[in-house]
């Protein structure tokens, strides 16, 4: 049996794991930027989920973080759905608050993606057709639908009220 001093020393050194709120995303030191997660779903992509409490669901991606604290994380059409209470708007004295379902971010890697021609699961290759780089199904060789890349354009403002 320990003494009493000695069991105290051994409790001590156990670390307590709590997430704390404080917690900052990580950082390229760098660019002094958020570092992105590289991952192989992309928006629009059909996925099927392959762990955790919705395994075997089908649905397609609606949202993926790439950086910040979700960092790795994909929102995928009616999967991972929880309970959500709003509460009444402060206006309206009539309206009562809601229970809602709303969709939960879940890790890429518990999702794979999915033909729904052949109806199988496989993993995702990349291969260079006239110089473009495509991404492809290994399993069923079926190329993967490129979604357009959307430049967001800065507008210059108007210059309507100093002409004369």
């Amino acid at each position: 049996p320990l003494s009493h001093s000695a069991s105290v020393r051994a409790r001590d050194l156990v670390v307590p794991c709590a997430v704390k709120k404080w917690v900052k995303p990580d950082i390229n030191p760098k660019t002094g930027k958020a570092v992105r997660t590289d991952m192989h779903v992309r928006e629009g992509d059909t996925v099927k989920v392959i762990a955790g409490k919705d395994k075997g669901k089908v649905g397609e991606v609606v949202k993926v973080y790439r950086k910040g604290l979700k960092a790795g994380k994909i929102l995928v059409d009616d999967v991972n759905l929880v309970k959500k209470a709003l509460k009444p708007k402060a206006g309206s004295e009539e309206e009562k608050g809601k229970i809602i379902l709303t969709e939960k971010p879940i890790h890429h890697s518990n999702v794979m993606l999915y033909s729904t021609a052949k109806q199988q699961v496989s993993r995702v290759g990349h291969k260079v057709v006239d110089g473009k780089k495509l991404r492809y199904l290994v399993k069923t060789g079926e190329v993967l639908q490129e979604r357009p890349i959307v430049k967001k354009v800065k507008e210059e403002p108007s210059s309507d009220a100093g002409d004369e």
